[in-house]
């Protein structure tokens, strides 16, 4: 391979064999995944997904990495599977708390993505985008993936694909870790050693190397540390989200924790979850009280019901009621008890379901006569829109109770009235009457 020196290659043939090995990829790669922004091999390290690859500088001055770690790092994009389907909303979320600043993070992709979409259009734009750099984030070229959705005409949102968000989230996870471990490296030998000499690093053939050692350290296991606290308690102490990111994700278990996730009725804390998983429990809403039932149901519902029961049951509230947050429950009405109502239409192979289920409600769960779920067809082909079912919500939570002893008996069986183990007498929701305006429900 033309630049290759003794298993280095240079920025520019790492480039080209990062591309050349992932052009099968499910995943889109970029061409100057080694030498545009926002990889800077100056700073000891380029990110390519999840992996970081770690940057040296020979005696000549070039700038080199090796080898065998791009070749590591395309084989581990290689085989992550994508689903353009699965779709995850990465923003503009309009009165969204601002993230904190973590100088400690430079990737910080979704405010990079933001910056790039918000800038101002027209020809300035147009002409830069001819002559300027790929875009990329680790090596993925997330515009070729990028979804853009307009509600009302006027509204815009942009949406990635579920696979690409957790790479993404784990590139900026892996990041940190290694920064912290090069300024752990840095201050014990500012302590060893005197500021005029510092020390560097050099490996047989005297090629100076800039990047510390990969950290080994991996995000814990939640093993229900923060049950039956309530989340308006816990968010409020300093340090708290430093600790929710030793977390490994407690629903996926694989990705590093990045949220606290609470039950928005009843105000006590789930578990720590990735921003992926935190998305995918997060109903499609359209207004305060009425959502879509989208195709990921299908995963919380069915394919993997006993990891999402189990964790909306962290919640002390839900699991003594053997219930799910309201708008939960109505996405499962929706989806599971009104299935046989749902209307099909013909297709080149057999039968389709019509349109979109939405669901909609009135009242609140904290006054059950007063609340009932209205379940209709959105999008139909043929121009109809139509009510399914009208289901009070004493009748949703009695088949929903019914259901879970069928499709998860563990997870009934730790639930009912009799499980009250540390319940307050008094529930604290956090969401009084969900029918109210300027009331989130997320």
């Amino acid at each position: 391979m033309p630049g290759r020196t003794d298993g280095l290659i240079t920025l520019g043939a790492a480039d080209a064999l990062w591309v050349d090995l992932t052009a099968d990829s499910a995943v889109p790669t970029a061409s100057g995944a080694f030498t545009c922004s926002p990889a800077h091999a100056r700073v000891g390290y380029v990110l390519l997904g999840g992996h970081v690859v770690a940057t040296v500088r020979a005696s000549g001055g070039q700038w080199s990495v090796p080898e065998a770690e791009v070749r590591r790092a395309a084989a581990e994009l290689n085989a992550v599977g994508m689903d353009r389907q699965d779709l995850v909303r990465i923003g503009p979320f309009r009165g969204a708390p601002r993230q904190e600043c973590n100088e400690e993070t430079p990737l910080r992709w979704r405010r990079r993505i933001t910056r790039e979409l918000q800038e101002l259009g027209g020809p300035e734009r147009a002409a830069r985008r001819e002559g300027s750099r790929p875009y990329h984030l680790a090596g993925i070229d997330w515009r070729q993936m990028l979804v853009e959705q307009t509600r009302d005409g006027t509204q815009r949102t942009w949406w990635l694909p579920r696979a690409v968000v957790r790479l993404l989230d784990a590139a900026e996870h892996t990041e940190k870790q290694w920064v912290q471990a090069a300024r752990t490296r840095q201050a014990s030998t500012a302590v060893t050693e005197p500021p005029s000499h510092p020390r560097q690093a050099r490996d047989a053939d005297g090629r100076q190397t800039t990047s510390p050692e990969r950290p080994t350290a991996s995000p814990r296991p939640y093993n229900a540390e923060l049950e039956g606290q309530l989340y308006s308690v816990l968010s409020r102490k300093p340090g708290t989200s430093r600790k929710v990111a030793g977390w490994a994700c407690a629903v996926c278990r694989t990705a590093p924790a990045a949220v606290l996730d609470h039950c928005h009725e009843h105000g006590y804390v789930r578990a720590p979850v990735c921003q992926s998983c935190n998305t995918q429990e997060r109903p499609d809403h359209l207004y305060s009280n009425d959502i879509r039932v989208a195709n990921h149901y299908t995963r919380l519902f069915h394919t993997d019901t006993d990891d999402w029961l189990r964790h909306w049951h962290r919640c002390p509230g839900c699991r003594a009621r053997t219930t799910l947050p309201l708008p939960h429950l109505a996405a499962w009405t929706a989806h599971i008890a009104c299935r046989s109502l749902r209307p099909t239409h013909r297709a080149p192979r057999g039968r389709k379901p019509c349109g979109v289920l939405r669901v909609s409600w009135t009242g609140s769960q904290q006054a059950p006569r007063s609340c009932l779920l209205t379940v209709a067809v959105d999008f139909c082909p043929s121009g109809e829109h139509r009510v399914l079912a009208q289901v009070p919500y004493r009748e949703a939570a009695e088949r929903f109770r019914d259901w879970l002893a069928e499709a998860a008996p563990a997870v009934a069986a730790a639930a009912g009235p009799d499980r009250l183990d540390g319940l307050p007498a008094q529930f604290r929701p956090v969401i009084a009457d969900t029918s109210g305006e300027g009331l989130a429900l997320f």
